[in-house]
């Protein structure tokens, strides 16, 4: 009888980023056969970056299957939306984009006190969602980020009106994948689900993908507002009180530049970046995400509300 150990050393065994590589493939070809109209959300962030690589190696040599779809918040980082362009002409894909911005312009969304737009992306997405017909959507989100991201299943069904129920999770044995939903309602696939952010960047090295610099350690004018240092623009920072240093940092998640904080530091490659994570004790939203610290349950309203 062969032992655990003998087929660890198995020369047929997959690493552990070749399993992960391997079910996220899987993921991608189950929607591509099971759904009509998928769309993959892409922000220009690592993790949607990281789905696409994915999804170009799941389909290749034949062309992605369905197009990308960004909410644009207007408080974006310039070095993302840049890099987002840049993939989409690079590539030849299809790029769908609803704008806060314009919601907000119609007099359909109004703006929070606080400066940040992070939580008005709910409706442009679902109102996009209904509009184009998309009947499934690739997220990035990854259990290992946030509690209300842990619950998720890898295909999480939602209702007509983009909510989520978890009474209707489904079981997913034997990575068996349940697609099926009523006229109306879609399913978001979350091909990371399993990940960790020491896996996608262990990954990102392996494969050598292409990150915006924002990642790395880079000399950037930022001010600290609630223990976070922020990026100061028009969007409503720094205010009185809030002055604005010059610091080496590098973001290890990016969104709205109203909530999304970055970190000190001197990682300004790849393998620095991984060592950092590696011995690093708070996950990338709790330490650099505002939006999350509004409430314990932050993530899990906004959920069931339709955004995540």
């Amino acid at each position: 009888m062969t032992t655990v150990a003998e087929e660890a050393d198995s020369p047929y065994a997959l690493s552990h980023l070749d399993a992960l590589e391997s079910e996220a493939v899987h993921v991608f070809r189950e929607v591509a056969g099971e759904f009509e109209r998928p769309v993959l959300l892409f922000s220009g962030g690592k993790d949607s970056i990281l789905m696409l690589h994915l999804a170009m190696k799941a389909f290749a040599p034949a062309p992605v299957p369905f197009g990308l779809l960004h909410v644009d918040t207007g408080h974006n980082f310039p070095e993302v939306l840049a890099f987002r362009d840049r993939t989409v002409e690079r590539h030849g894909l299809r790029l769908h984009v609803a704008s806060v911005q314009e919601y907000i312009d119609a007099g359909k969304l109004r703006e929070r006190p606080d400066g940040t737009r992070n939580p008005l992306q709910t409706l442009p997405l679902t109102e996009a969602i209904r509009e184009l017909r998309f009947d499934a959507v690739f997220g990035g989100g990854r259990r290992d980020e946030e509690k209300a991201r842990a619950k998720e299943r890898v295909f999480s069904l939602r209702d007509e009106f983009s909510q989520w129920d978890p009474r209707r999770q489904r079981p997913e044995l034997w990575q068996l994948y349940n697609g099926r939903h009523a006229p109306g309602e879609h399913v978001r696939v979350f091909p990371l689900s399993n990940w960790t952010e020491l896996d996608v960047w262990q990954y990102i090295a392996r494969e050598q993908v292409e990150l915006p610099p924002i990642y790395f350690a880079h000399e950037r004018e930022v001010f600290q507002r609630a223990g976070m240092w922020l990026t100061a623009g028009d969007w409503g920072g720094p205010k009185d009180g809030e002055p604005v240093e010059k610091r080496k940092v590098r973001y290890r998640t990016v969104g709205d530049m109203s909530c999304t904080g970055a970190v000190d530091s001197g990682a300004d490659t790849l393998d620095a970046v991984i060592a950092e994570i590696a011995a690093s004790r708070l996950t990338e939203r709790g330490a650099t995400r505002a939006d999350d610290r509004m409430s314990e349950a932050a993530m899990e309203d906004r959920k069931r509300e339709g955004y995540f």
